[in-house]
């Protein structure tokens, strides 16, 4: 949610803002709206004052036995103004809110210009890629080979874009969302919080995946939402709070189920587990300070390379430029991890600096410690990382000659110790 008092401002420099976006001007309509809901306030404020002077006139002219017939008439008829001036007043203010709250983030300075994915800009890779001895295959041939990933039982059960996983890849899966955990909390001071997985509208508006994004959504009779990430209830820890500069920074962490309908996703990764209406991810969120929060998205992003790092994943960072930078993003790093089965750099993990959009829209502030007031906190978020998307990786960068799998170092403590695995045996 943007401050009109920015917009008037620099109305020439919001609407330079949203062309990088690749939007239309917003400025004129903005300050229209506001203009009008000046002048309305202005007329409510001048006929409150006149209605309770009339109040007072109609109790002295009582009290000294005086006709007051007149006064009485005026009185009902600000009544009847006031009431129209009221609901224009909410008209307007309607009107103005549902304009702000369909345009994004402000872009930070030194986000690219481009209008898509072909704009972003790599700014960290490795310096090779892996070299196989043989052809290697994509994780869904390799899941299938094993007996381990079925796709045909969960469409019969759930329909397209689910899968089941057996055995060691069920528990592979677990364990790699056990040692991201484990990681995060022990090493890089994040609080694990248990969240739920249905939230209420209020909280999907606060975090900007409501109302723009509401075809992506999966919705209950009773108007409960499935959570699109945890970014969602974790931010929203501080929704309406007033912090005490000296809590921040809140640095909290959850492994959840994702649920997305993938609404814009017809005909893109229909096979394998990339693009899933159900997947597990660790997500990352922080709650800062404006001076901190630059500092904070660097640090937020190196948590989640470490995560790949340990696991040996040949991954690259990305900075996405001004036409593929989310919504409620000002900045946003991507991690892309190299599958050698498909031959491309896939996205693992997002992180980003949405600075005080998202605390607009959930009235999150703090109290500064040197000074009186309030301001608005600066959220992050990140994946800490999709879960799933990891397991693919696993499976592709570790697979074997012989359709066995060995199983990454960092892992196998919690695999009992696994180190290599096999193909279940055929079913009878």
């Amino acid at each position: 949610m943007h401050d009109l008092k920015m917009v008037r401002a620099d109305p020439t420099g919001f609407d330079a803002m949203l062309r990088r976006r690749g939007l239309p001007p917003a400025s004129e309509t903005l300050l229209r709206l506001d203009n009008e809901r000046r002048s309305v306030l202005t007329a409510l404020q001048e006929h409150q004052a006149r209605r309770n002077a009339l109040a007072r006139e109609v109790g002295e002219g009582k009290r000294a036995g005086a006709d007051t017939r007149l006064l009485e008439a005026e009185a009902a008829a600000l009544r009847e103004a006031i009431e129209r001036l009221e609901a224009e007043a909410q008209r307007v203010e309607a009107e103005i809110r549902f304009a702000l709250e369909r345009l994004p983030n402000v872009l930070d300075d030194d986000v690219p210009e481009g209008e898509d994915e072909r704009g972003n800009v790599v700014v960290k890779a490795p310096p090779s890629l892996p070299v196989f001895s043989f052809q290697p295959i994509e994780h869904f041939e390799l899941g299938e080979r094993l007996g381990m990933m079925d796709f045909e039982k969960a469409a019969q059960l759930s329909g397209s874009r689910f899968v089941i996983l057996r055995g060691t890849l069920a528990l592979m899966e677990r364990a790699l969302g056990q040692f991201m955990l484990d990681l995060h909390t022990r090493e890089h001071g994040y609080e694990e919080v248990s969240v739920p997985l249905l939230v209420n509208k209020a909280a999907l508006y606060g975090t900007g995946q409501l109302p723009k994004f509401e075809a992506d959504l999966f919705v209950t009779t009773d108007d409960r939402w499935l959570i699109p990430t945890a970014e969602v209830p974790l931010t929203n820890l501080v929704a309406g709070e007033i912090l005490d500069e000296r809590q921040l920074p809140l640095r909290f962490t959850a492994l959840t189920d994702c649920f997305r309908s993938e609404a814009g996703a017809a005909g893109r990764d229909t096979r394998g587990m990339l693009r899933q209406h159900q997947f597990r991810k660790v997500e990352l969120v922080s709650i800062t300070t404006p001076e901190q929060s630059a500092a904070e998205h660097e640090r937020m992003t190196s948590c989640a390379e470490k995560v790949l790092e340990a696991l040996n994943l040949p991954y690259r960072r990305v900075l996405l430029c001004s036409g593929d930078t989310g919504f409620s993003a000002a900045k946003t790093y991507d991690l892309e991890v190299w599958l050698p089965g498909q031959g491309a750099w896939r996205e693992i993990s997002s992180c980003s600096n949405c600075r005080d959009f998202q605390a607009r829209r959930m009235n999150a502030r703090f109290r500064k410690a040197d000074r009186k007031g309030v301001t608005f906190v600066h959220t992050l978020n990140g994946s800490g990382v999709a879960v799933g998307r990891t397991l693919v990786a696993v499976l592709e960068n570790y697979q074997n000659s012989d359709g066995t799998i060995t199983v990454p170092e960092v892992l196998q403590p919690y695999m009992g110790g696994l180190k290599l695995i096999t193909p279940l045996p055929p079913r009878l």
